[in-house]
């Protein structure tokens, strides 16, 4: 029931509060998310003005814009410019997913294990466990990890979380979704489209890597 939930949610929109720590910095702000299979858009949202960053993501190719500091990376993995933007490695799938209350896109289960009745521990063919606890007669994604990532669905409305937690060696982030939709309409081309201003200066993954996580 649970994997039949996951796998029903093809595009989202939410507003993500952020709130927390990465790579030694203290973060605070507002994101504009939309995602489809294989694509999605950020957008850091400023107090006023332009977006703080966009981030459009088609397939394996990323672009990040920079609009305040005017500089691009342009034709990067989005997993890579992600990591370098706000201290976590995911591509649109995985972070969608996440969002959802999926854990990751690769859910194939292997092998499961009960603990106290009311919990599961599911181990992923693509590496990662996924727990459910069961609440009333259904089973729920309540937390999950892979990849040095830890995931706690903090809080619930209805089926979906609106408060996802995440953890790792020098991770500790809060998000706090709003205004959720699920499978709305929300055209491919629209998602990813973002015009290059003139007289844009290129910026590499290293560059980015190296300044680190978005801070306040």
């Amino acid at each position: 029931e649970a994997r039949a939930a996951c796998e029903s949610v093809r595009t989202m929109q939410a507003e993500l509060g952020l709130s927390g720590r990465a790579a030694g910095q203290r973060m605070r702000g507002r994101v504009l998310s939309g995602f489809a299979p294989g694509a999605l858009r950020l957008e850091g949202v400023a107090p006023f003005g332009s977006p703080v960053f966009i981030l459009v993501a088609d397939g394996l190719r990323g672009t990040l814009l920079l609009s305040r500091e005017r500089r691009v990376v342009q034709d990067a993995p989005p997993e890579e410019i992600l990591n370098a933007l706000v201290g976590v490695r995911l591509g649109a799938d995985d972070l969608r997913a996440l969002l959802s209350g999926c854990v990751r896109a690769a859910a194939e289960a292997t092998t499961a294990r009960g603990y106290s009745g009311d919990w599961l521990a599911v181990d992923l063919a693509a590496g990662g466990t996924i727990y459910l606890r069961r609440i009333a007669t259904a089973w729920r994604i309540v937390a999950g990890r892979y990849g040095g990532l830890e995931i706690d669905y903090a809080a619930f409305e209805g089926a979906r979380p609106f408060q996802v937690v995440l953890r790792g060696s020098d991770l500790n982030l809060a998000l706090a979704l709003n205004q959720v939709e699920i499978n709305g309409d929300l055209p491919r081309d629209a998602l990813v489209a973002l015009k290059i201003p003139d007289g844009v200066a290129p910026l590499s993954l290293e560059q980015l890597r190296r300044a680190g996580p978005l801070g306040e």
